[in-house]
């Protein structure tokens, strides 16, 4: 085990999305999942890459008074970036649509939050960017995306895991990880600088 200080923790997975349960796997984790629906709009005031920190953050305190001593909770949040807009989960098709001509051809940035929470220690975040460019993609390509990978559960409406990642993606600059929804390097160094 390469976690020495989570030995007895009980390590707890606040989010439904089965690529951030693959990625924490990935980093020989085996968390239990705590599923809550939580409001994740923010502020106007906040901008930018601070949006993913902040319903990050969010998620970690809806969660936090029910923790034990033993807990250790693992939130996070996507978010695409463009444009100065941020793209969260698309509601619809055409939304989905919209997002995927926004970003067809052009490079934007993903920036994926990430907050590891003690009952003793409190919050601890992070957030990590990586900008994605994009080829030119058809409407056709777009439209069989969206109809076969129904992405209302991705920001800026895409899986860069997905056909439209392997289709689209011509580089990427930053974590491929972060991209997927959860940075995990920053997990890493989270989890082994946690005080017991």
């Amino acid at each position: 085990m390469i976690h020495q200080n989570l030995q007895g923790k009980r390590i707890l997975l606040a989010s439904q999305s089965p690529r951030r349960l693959e990625l924490v796997r990935g980093l020989e984790l085996d968390p239990i999942i705590r599923l809550k629906d939580i409001d994740e709009s923010f502020p106007s005031s906040i901008t930018g890459t601070e949006v993913a920190e902040y319903v990050t953050r969010k998620k970690a305190k809806a969660y936090i008074d029910e923790l034990e001593d033993h807990d250790v909770l693992i939130t996070g949040d996507t978010v695409v970036l463009c444009d100065g807009q941020v793209l969260g989960k698309p509601k619809s098709v055409a939304e989905a649509k919209t997002m995927l001509q926004q970003l067809n051809g052009r490079t934007h940035t993903v920036a994926s939050g990430i907050a590891v929470t003690t009952k003793a220690g409190g919050i601890k975040s992070a957030v990590d960017t990586c900008t994605v460019t994009f080829a030119a993609m058809d409407d056709a390509l777009m439209d069989h995306y969206i109809d076969r990978y129904q992405p209302f559960d991705k920001a800026g409406g895409y899986g860069v895991q997905d056909l439209i990642g392997f289709a689209g993606v011509v580089s990427l600059n930053g974590s491929y990880f972060t991209v997927m929804g959860l940075p995990t390097h920053l997990l890493f160094h989270l989890l082994n600088n946690l005080k017991s």
